[in-house]
C-alpha cells in the first residue's frame, strides 16, 4: 500500500476503534481518514500551544491577587494552604461527611513535594495543573476566593460565571487533547474565542499576542474534506 491508500498498519497502529471514528467522519475514505488523523494531531498541537499561554498568565494572576491581599508578612498561601483552603464539612447525599477542600489542599501538598525542599512560591505554583485552577471559579469559592481575591485577577466588573463558564469549556477540551482523543466534533471556533475572552480579561495586551501567534484559525479553516 501507498501513502495514499493506506493500509492495515493504520489500526495497528491507532487501533479500529480510534481510527473507526475517522473513517466514519472520511465517508469509509482511508486516505481522507489518515489525512483527518493528522489534521487532528497538529491542532491539538497547536491548542495545547495557546492554552499553555493561557493557564500561565492565569496562574500568575490568581496568585498577584492573592498575594496582593494577604496580610504582609504571612506565609505565601502555597506554604499554608489551609489559609485558604480550610477544614470545610459536607454532607453527601448518601450521608457521608466530607472535606470540601480536601482536594485543593492536597494538590498543593503535592506540588511542595514536587517542587522540592525550600523551593520558592513561583516553582510551586508551577507544578499545579490547569484543573487545579480551572476549580478556584467555582460556586463553591464564591465567597472564600472570588470575593476577597480573584476577581482581581480580571478587568474590573468582571463576574465569576463570566470566567468560570468559557475556563469550564476549555478544561473539558484540555482532556481530550491530553488523551489524544479525536476533536472531530468539537466547537473548536468557540472554544478559541473562550480562550481568546479569558486572555483578554487578564490583559487585553496578552489577547493581542495571543492572536496574533495562534494557528488555531488557520488550522480550522485546513481541516481536510472530500
Amino acid at each position: 500500500m501507498t501513502a495514499n491508500q493506506p493500509g492495515r498498519w493504520v489500526e495497528a497502529w491507532l487501533s479500529a476503534p480510534r481510527f473507526g471514528v475517522y473513517l466514519a467522519t472520511a465517508g469509509a475514505d482511508r486516505s481522507l481518514a489518515l489525512n483527518l488523523c493528522e489534521w487532528n494531531a497538529t491542532i491539538t498541537a497547536a491548542f495545547q500551544h495557546d492554552l499553555a499561554h493561557l493557564e500561565v498568565a492565569l496562574r500568575n494572576a490568581y496568585d498577584t491577587a492573592i498575594v496582593a491581599n494577604t496580610k504582609a508578612g504571612a506565609k505565601h498561601w502555597t506554604l499554608a494552604a489551609h489559609r485558604l483552603f480550610p477544614i470545610t464539612w459536607r454532607t453527601a447525599q448518601n450521608g457521608t461527611r466530607i472535606d470540601s477542600n480536601r482536594a485543593p489542599r492536597d494538590q498543593i501538598y503535592h506540588a511542595v513535594t514536587e517542587a522540592g525542599p525550600g523551593a520558592p512560591p513561583g516553582k510551586i505554583i508551577a507544578e499545579l495543573s490547569f484543573g487545579f485552577w480551572r476549580y478556584l471559579s467555582i460556586a463553591a469559592h464564591h465567597h472564600p476566593l472570588w470575593i476577597p481575591y480573584l476577581h482581581k485577577a480580571f478587568t474590573p466588573g468582571t463576574s465569576r460565571q463570566t470566567v468560570n463558564r468559557p475556563i469550564g469549556r476549555l478544561h473539558k477540551l484540555r482532556n481530550r487533547v491530553a488523551h489524544h482523543e479525536p476533536l472531530l466534533r468539537q466547537d473548536l471556533i468557540s472554544r478559541y474565542d473562550d480562550l481568546l475572552t479569558l486572555t483578554g480579561l487578564i490583559s487585553p495586551d496578552l489577547r493581542a499576542y495571543v492572536s496574533a501567534n495562534s494557528q488555531m484559525p488557520r488550522l480550522i479553516a485546513q481541516r481536510p474534506t472530500r
